[in-house]
């Protein structure tokens, strides 16, 4: 795979645990595994030594445009990463606030990956077509490359995984990869 550590960084989109009524996050039966895949890459990327970068819904409530789509989710002060991503933990982990889809719109994303010299972004996380695509669309568009462990991503509210990560391929050339791939090129 080839994975560069020195222009390399991890982006963690919206792993996220509700607390209170939220409608986007509450649990679902199937995502265990996309949980422990994420878990997985983070503590590979950390281990390398990569920028571990959170990207996190932090809506405003009652004014944020996605709300009037989606409901209450991700409201400022009562969402967190999911407690085993141990977010903030590493020398080199950092928490990017959004309110929209985009980890880049509106942050200071690309400004922050541009001080640290990476190039190359591994992106995990949801929903799929929502916003790591978004993301993906604007890393693409100020020049990053993307590789997505396929199996630490999720769709859950528009769309299907494969249409997707077709996308991903096709329209920002991503590379497709699994988890035990990103893991093993990392160790």
């Amino acid at each position: 795979m080839g994975i560069d550590r020195n222009t390399t960084a991890l982006l963690v989109i919206d792993v996220l645990v509700p607390s209170g009524e939220d409608s986007v996050y509450a649990p679902q039966d199937d995502e265990a595994l996309f949980n422990e895949n994420c878990v997985r890459v983070t503590r590979a990327a950390r281990a390398a030594g990569l920028p571990v970068i959170f990207a996190n819904d932090d809506h405003i409530e009652g004014l944020d445009r996605e709300l009037e789509l989606w409901g209450a989710h991700g409201i400022h002060g009562k969402v967190t990463n999911l407690p085993e991503l141990e977010a903030g933990s590493g020398e080199r982990d950092f928490v990017v606030p959004k309110r929209r889809y985009s980890a880049f719109f509106g942050t200071d994303l690309d400004l922050l990956l541009r001080e640290l010299g990476v190039r190359t972004l591994i992106a995990v996380g949801c929903d799929t077509n929502i916003c790591v695509l978004h993301s993906l669309a604007d890393a693409f568009y100020l020049g990053y490359q993307t590789i997505v462990p396929e199996d630490a991503t999720r769709t859950f509210l528009c769309g299907t995984q494969e249409a997707g990560i077709e996308h991903f391929v096709k329209c920002f050339g991503s590379r497709i990869v699994t988890t035990d791939q990103i893991v093993g090129e990392l160790a």
